[in-house]
Parts: structure tokens; C-alpha cells; sequence
């Protein structure tokens, strides 16, 4: 059983991959590929909102992005580790989805779950393709998949981008699919809930301000930064901005 992408996003919690990578699912969305995401968490410890309402955000995301599927593996926000059981799992959903290439947390950034997801991440994607692992999806046995690449999207600290996606045209769609996780993010409407460093209009302006940032590196408007784990291969050097 599989439900073969062309990307597939991964995130320790709902609304990484927004932050994160939405306007590069976006993009190559509309041309043509398949884009899925796993969220390794239901956010339970947010200061703000709770599981239950985070998974409707996030079916709420889903349908913006025009995503093929998403899944969560339930893993306990906050304390889940790098276990033989955690890494299976995530492997398991790495062969479900088959994709040509991986996107992930960054691998340090300020929240602690971040840089272990993108760790755990990378090692699955490996494990993931060993023939000796033996995994199944739904009591179906699992062929072994490999993706042919993996990359970490920037989150809060900045790490300098081995390269970066024009999303200028996808921006506007990406802030959309980012205000649908309203009980984490800037809403006039919730004047009375906790403060978090990420509830103010404040981050919101940090979120465009980080994303001119990486436009202006290579000359477009709105860009999203991506950290390789090895050299990227080209066939042709014209195929680079």
C-alpha cells in the first residue's frame, strides 16, 4: 500500500511545514507535483489551543495547500526521542509516502523539538532505505524507499540558505495557510488568551520580513531558504537562478 508523492514535508509540529516550506509545496504544487506532509505531533503543550482543535487547523491547511494527504503519528510534544520505535514508525510513513524528496525541521533552531525532528528525520530517510528493515503500512508489508534527497527549511534562528525558492507568487497563499492555525498565531479576536513569543502580530512581521529576506538573496520578492545535507546535483548550469 502506498500514496506515492513528489514531496513530502515533515514537521514536529502542525504548522512547521507552513511556516516553513509552504510556499515551495505551493509552488511545485502548481506545477504538476504531488505534495503530502507528517506532523509528528498534535502540538499537545501549545500555550494556546489544544490537539483537537490544532488537527482541525491543520485539515483547515491541508485544503489551502491542496495537499494529496497528511497524517499525524501522535508522538508526545515535548518528549518524544530519537527511539528504535519512533525511527520505524517514521520510516514506515516514509515508504507509504515514497517521495522523491524529503523537507524538514531545521537542524537547531529554538524550540528543542525542531533540531531533534530534523535530526530523527534525516536518520529515518536513511534507515528508510535499507532492504533489512522490515516495516508495514495497515498489516501490508513495506518495500524498502530512499528519497534522493532531504532538506531542512529555516525556521527561527537564522542559518544561511544553501539555496532558495522563489515564492513570491505563492506568498500570499502561504499567509493564508498560516492564518488557518488562528489559535496559535496574531488574531485581534484573542486579545484574552496567553501571550507566546509567536502570538503577536510582531512574529507575523517577522514571517514576511524573514521571507524578503531570502527573496532578496536572489533577487525576487519573497523567498523560502532550504539547508542540503550534500551537494546539490544540476545537469545544467542555466537551470540555476
Amino acid at each position: 500500500m502506498t500514496n506515492k508523492v513528489d514531496i513530502l514535508a515533515i514537521g514536529a509540529h502542525p504548522d512547521d511545514v507552513e511556516l516553513g516550506c509552504a510556499g515551495t509545496l505551493l509552488r511545485h504544487r502548481e506545477q504538476g507535483a504531488c505534495i503530502a506532509v507528517v506532523d509528528l505531533t498534535s502540538g499537545q503543550l501549545g500555550s494556546r489551543g489544544n490537539p483537537e482543535l490544532r488537527l482541525r487547523e491543520a485539515d483547515v491547511s491541508s485544503k489551502i495547500l491542496g495537499l494529496t494527504d497528511r497524517i499525524n503519528l501522535g508522538w508526545e510534544d515535548g518528549f518524544f526521542e530519537e527511539t528504535e520505535e519512533n525511527l520505524i514508525q517514521l520510516v514506515a510513513a516514509i515508504r507509504y509516502f515514497r517521495p522523491r524528496v524529503v523537507l524538514c525541521n531545521a537542524p537547531s533552531d529554538r524550540h528543542p523539538d525542531h533540531g531533534r525532528a530534523g535530526k530523527l528525520t534525516s536518520r529515518a530517510c536513511y534507515l528508510s532505505g535499507l532492504v533489512k528493515i522490515a516495516t508495514e503500512w495497515k498489516g501490508e508489508p513495506q518495500e524498502a524507499w530512499r528519497p534522493e534527497a532531504v532538506y531542512h527549511y529555516i525556521q527561527d534562528y537564522w542559518l544561511h540558505p544553501d539555496l532558495v525558492v522563489d515564492v513570491t507568487s505563492q506568498f500570499e497563499t502561504k499567509m493564508r495557510s498560516i492564518a488557518a492555525f488562528s489559535s496559535q498565531f496574531y488574531s485581534p479576536d484573542s486579545k484574552d488568551e496567553v501571550e507566546t513569543p509567536i502570538s503577536g502580530k510582531d512574529f507575523i512581521d517577522f514571517v514576511k520580513a524573514r521571507a524578503r529576506e531570502m527573496g532578496r538573496i536572489i533577487g525576487v520578492e519573497y523567498g523560502e531558504g532550504l539547508v542540503k545535507e550534500r551537494a546539490v546535483g544540476v545537469k545544467n548550469l542555466l537551470d540555476l537562478a
